[in-house]
């Protein structure tokens, strides 16, 4: 009979070994995991355990993704497992999002590599990871920062070419979303209604029916006035919500949120001169958006948007009152014509003769003035003075204006006071234009030889050197009971001849250039 065969001794070095080996995988900063072919877990070393809220990793044996703290993702760790078994080369070096036992987001390197039999065959899978939050957060801050700061300044810019409040939201709403690639982006008004609704103003980006189908107040009695928006405007503090998931203020809003790809938001109150008037609402696609240098920067960047809105304001307004104000400044004017007007068919009703006069003297005084490109403020006033320039003459009895003969010296001395009678009857009036003085000299001369005041040169008025070359050439056309109207060429002899001593030399060129040039002819 043969003697058995013997047992090869035990060799005690491979308990050792496993015990080191247990040691070193416990004791290394990395995560480390197997899991057979059903994602279900093989075992782990201690730091794995601790992310998954367990005490050793003996806990873990037989657990899947789903038992775990972070079974929101545990269906797209399942998948991921399986294409890598699948897959002949491992996944590595690759980041992911992760929830923590404190119900945080965490941020993890890692890599996948599949466990395989001698045939080749996947029996499972190999993980590990690190958790690379601090790293990530950093490097998240700082390009949340430098989003904002494009915000920031395509904003600036936007403020600076807006010309109306609507344009300057809807802009700023979409460079937002735009330039800061953010998620969405919405201002909101403060409305004084009793439900304190916030009516949303302007928006951009991945709303989707969000603000139609959502409640938004700043009432504190209602849940709707409880979320971030109302709690901004009522307290002027921004409010910041890192995860729509976990922020349990947020439930009223949360799935729609979800919905739509927000998974953190800020809102931030926007300060006028009589309060706070409203908010600024931003959404970005990833949790923990928002660093405190971003937050910073992002308040900066409302209260730069609450300025603008009430400069508009302040501009919108002082453009009505001007635009009210020229209405009426329109409106006195016509006023004033019709009032000057009657005040010009009194006199004219006194002497058939000289009807139409200084509607006449008016309309060419007023081709000179426009000939030499005075304001049409001016020429409005020589036309009102040109209206009434002979009003003086309703002291000088008729018999004496309608009289075919030729006057005595006392019936000339009384005509040459009616520029004096003029300007007494007008003088008290509140008119825009130096009315009454233009009427007062408008039989001045340049060379003193006119009246009442013999003044000369420049010491006259531009006006009434304009009008006295106007009441000239249409006196001297028209017909008078004491002469017959005269000839053009009469008076373009007349006024060549005074030209530099009786009359101002500029005005009497332009008048014959209208007269003999441009074929100037006296209205009916």
């Amino acid at each position: 009979m043969d003697k058995p065969l013997k047992q090869p001794a035990p060799d005690p070095a491979v308990p050792a070994s496993r015990d080191l080996l247990k040691k070193i995988v416990d004791n290394i900063p990395i995560r480390v995991f197997w899991k057979d072919t059903n994602s279900s877990y093989l075992g782990c070393n201690m730091a794995f355990a601790r992310d998954a809220g367990l005490s050793l990793p003996e806990e873990l044996i037989g657990k899947s993704d789903f038992d775990l703290v972070w079974r929101d993702r545990a269906a797209l760790y399942r998948d991921d497992d399986k294409r890598v078994m699948e897959a002949i080369e491992p996944k590595l070096n690759y980041e992911e999002l992760q929830t923590g036992p404190d119900g945080k987001t965490v941020w993890l390197r890692k890599s996948k590599v599949a466990l395989r039999n001698a045939q080749g065959n996947a029996i499972g899978m190999l993980g590990i990871y690190d958790d690379i939050t601090e790293r990530k957060l950093a490097e998240l801050a700082l390009q949340n920062a430098n989003r904002a700061l494009r915000a920031i300044s395509a904003c600036n810019e936007a403020m600076f070419r807006s010309q109306t409040e609507e344009d300057l939201l809807n802009a700023v709403c979409k460079l937002i979303v735009e330039t800061g690639e953010y998620r969405m982006a919405w201002i909101g008004y403060a409305e004084d209604d009793a439900a304190k609704t916030v009516k949303p103003m302007a928006l951009h980006g991945a709303e989707k029916g969000y603000l139609e189908d959502r409640q938004f107040s700043w009432d504190d009695n209602s849940p709707f006035g409880r979320g971030p928006t109302g709690n901004a405007i009522r307290s002027g503090v921004t409010q910041i919500n890192q995860n729509f998931l976990t922020n349990p203020d947020l439930a009223p809003w949360r799935e729609a949120a979800l919905h739509r790809g927000y998974q953190s938001s800020i809102a931030m109150p926007m300060f006028g001169t009589k309060g706070i008037f409203g908010a600024l609402m931003i959404y970005a696609p990833e949790p923990d958006a928002f660093s405190s240098k971003e937050v910073a920067l992002l308040e900066n960047l409302t209260k730069d948007l609450a300025f603008g809105i009430e400069t508009l304001r302040t501009r919108e307004e002082r453009d009505r009152i001007t635009e009210d104000n020229q209405r009426q400044m329109v409106a006195q004017q016509q006023s004033l014509k019709d009032f000057v007007r009657a005040i010009a068919s009194t006199v004219e009703m006194r002497d058939p003769y000289t009807a139409g006069h200084q509607q006449r003297v008016s309309h060419l005084a007023m081709a000179i003035a426009r000939e030499m490109g005075l304001s049409e403020h001016t020429v409005s006033g020589l036309e009102l003075a040109a209206l009434v320039h002979d009003v003086g003459q309703i002291n000088v009895p008729a018999e004496i204006m309608c009289r075919p003969g030729k006057l005595n010296e006392y019936e000339y001395l009384l005509i040459k006071q009616h520029p004096q009678t003029g300007y007494d009857t007008l003088k008290d009036i509140r008119f825009p234009w130096p009315i009454a003085t233009i009427v007062l000299q408008h039989h001045e001369r340049m060379d003193g030889s006119g009246y009442p005041q013999g003044l000369k040169g420049d010491q006259i008025l531009l006006e009434s050197r304009i009008m006295s070359v106007a009441d000239v050439a249409e006196a001297m056309l028209s017909h008078r009971p004491y002469r017959p109207g005269r000839t053009m060429d009469d008076v373009i002899a007349e006024l060549e001849s005074g030209s530099g001593t009786s009359y101002d030399k500029t005005v009497v060129d332009v008048c014959l250039n209208l007269l003999r040039e441009k074929g100037f002819t006296f209205k009916a």
